[in-house]
């Protein structure tokens, strides 16, 4: 059975969770601090975010293996469809289900939140979900998917920023405040790192197969500068925040995320092939995770 289930474990790819529930963790924390939260709203949330999650890595060896473009140029871990171990019908099945996991997800979180009594927020929020799992979907599906026309990083700081941030603070508080949106831009920002990071690691191996990503089209050394301005501005637009609605001296406690930040800058400054980005990749991410955290804590302690 483990032999079943080890394949599409690796396809969920876990490693990428922590980062997609970042947003949520900050929305949620602030929502927290104006006395809005609520335990049921967060669970659900979290499990949404995951299953939008996994059906965007789902769907992503999905495109990239039907296309060829997971094969043996790529130096990132082997995937699903590219090492056989499932195949593109067996994937497509996985999809199908991962989508109604994230209807009746959607539709519970919506109902939580909103009830009965905010009719036009619970539509906009079902478009929203249909929005990420038409974004989750098409970022390699399809005759004309965004990620292949470099547009990947757009949606990235929309959805993983914006959207997280800021939609999961609706959620519990339905109205928008606009302390949540500086956060929501600093996560966005390193998101996109993320992404940046994992297509300068692919450059040569997407070129190659026509996955014209963002860094594909600035080259490896404007891809590089690209990167490091994502970094640095997500850095200063959160110091901007801690300045501004400072209230104790806990909100910077998220400083100390600064220093493996530094650090991942330093390491992709000085790396001299693209198999060099792949251990970052990791550190960005948890990074990102750990910025979230620290964030959020630093304001309801």
């Amino acid at each position: 059975m483990f032999k079943k289930v080890k394949p599409w474990l690796s396809a969920f790819r876990l490693r990428t969770l922590p980062l997609s529930i970042s947003g949520i963790i900050i929305g949620s924390c602030f929502a927290h601090y104006n006395g809005r939260f609520d335990s049921l709203i967060f669970v659900l949330a979290i499990l949404l975010t995951i299953a939008l999650q996994i059906l965007s890595n789902l769907a992503n060896d999905y495109g990239d293996g039907i296309r060829g473009t997971d094969n043996e140029d790529r130096i990132g871990p082997e995937r699903a469809i590219q090492s056989g171990a499932i195949s593109p019908d067996q994937m497509m099945e996985g999809i199908k289900l991962n989508i109604l996991i994230v209807i009746v997800l959607t539709i519970s979180l919506v109902f939580k939140s909103f009830g009965s009594k905010h009719f036009m927020f619970s539509l906009l929020f079902l478009t929203l979900a249909g929005l990420a799992v038409f974004a989750a979907i098409n970022y390699t599906i399809g005759k004309s998917p965004y990620g292949y026309r470099g547009l990947g990083d757009l949606f990235v700081f929309i959805f993983f920023g914006l959207l997280s941030v800021i939609g999961s603070y609706f959620l519990y508080a339905k109205q928008l405040d606009h302390h949540v949106i500086l956060p929501a831009i600093s996560l966005g920002l390193l998101s996109m790192g993320v992404l940046n990071l994992n297509n300068m690691r692919d450059i040569e191996s997407d070129e190659l197969a026509g996955k014209v990503t963002l860094a594909v089209r600035l080259g490896k050394s404007k891809a590089r500068q690209y990167h490091m301005f994502l970094i640095i501005t997500a850095v200063v637009v959160s110091v901007v925040f801690s300045v501004l609605y400072y209230s104790k001296l806990t909100n910077f406690l998220f400083y100390l995320a600064f220093i493996p930040l530094l650090i991942h800058i330093n390491a992709v400054r000085k790396a001299n092939h693209p198999k060099a980005y792949d251990p970052q990749l990791k550190v960005l991410a948890l990074t990102t995770f750990l910025f979230s955290l620290l964030l959020g804590i630093g304001y309801i302690l």
